[in-house]
């Protein structure tokens, strides 16, 4: 039995709070479990040097904690740490899979991850929140005709699968991940495509079998949580 005695393949609560700051484009409030983030998305009309003349556009992230969001307290100049840099990269790619960057023009979407509280799955509950928002802020763009109405939009979403005492679970919190002997983070689209797999043997070594069985478990939380995800876009 699990801590929060949910089943091996359950995925704790997902809520959204949309449009929690209105100066940004687009922007939520993400709870997956008790962790919670705040994704926020901002519009620049121009691109970093090497995209100039292009005519392609840039989706980029930054991610960071909050001082309060741990048992104990995390330094406001976290954003420089390798971890906030390499989950920050991860959002990123992750973000620019979801549109033709070629359709937005030379322009680029911000996408700010600040996490309140942190109890496990953070990298992928920004992930979730970020294509909320960005979706969000695309639509309000077209709207004000900032950006054109032709922009494809490819649904994807992230969620962590462990093992834990030799048994394979999903959206680990904390405490789950802290006894993990074996830690992956999927990220894919609605069609089941695989967009990152991140997946490390932290005290352990997984098999070949485990590793499909982890997969396959994944694609079918991401179905789900896509779903989650259509109810908030504007």
């Amino acid at each position: 039995m699990r801590i929060d005695n949910r089943k091996n393949n359950e995925l704790r609560k997902i809520s959204i709070e949309n449009n929690i700051q209105y100066q940004s484009d687009g922007s939520c409030l993400i709870s997956l479990g008790n962790t919670q983030v705040v994704c926020a998305v901002r519009f620049e009309n121009k691109v970093p040097h090497f995209l100039k003349g292009t005519g392609q556009g840039w989706i980029t992230a930054e991610y960071s904690m909050m001082p309060g969001s741990t048992n104990s307290r995390v330094s406001r100049n976290n954003t420089n740490s390798g971890r906030s840099k390499e989950i920050q990269r991860l959002i990123g790619r992750s973000l620019r899979a979801v549109v033709d960057l070629n359709q937005i023009g030379e322009n680029s979407l911000l996408v700010d991850c600040d996490v309140l509280n942190a109890d496990g799955g953070t990298r992928t509950a920004s992930i979730i929140g970020s294509v909320i928002a960005l979706r969000n802020s695309i639509t309000k763009l077209q709207s004000s005709n900032v950006l054109t109405n032709n922009i494809n939009f490819n649904l994807i979403a992230a969620i962590s699968v462990g093992i834990v005492n030799n048994e394979i679970i999903l959206d680990l919190n904390y405490e789950e991940d802290f006894q993990a002997s074996v830690d992956f983070n999927f990220v894919m689209d609605d069609m089941g495509n695989i967009i990152e797999v991140q997946g490390t043997g932290e005290s352990g070594t997984f098999s070949k079998t485990q590793l499909i069985e982890a997969t396959e478990m994944a694609e079918s939380a991401i179905k789900d949580i896509i779903s989650i995800q259509k109810e908030y876009f504007d």
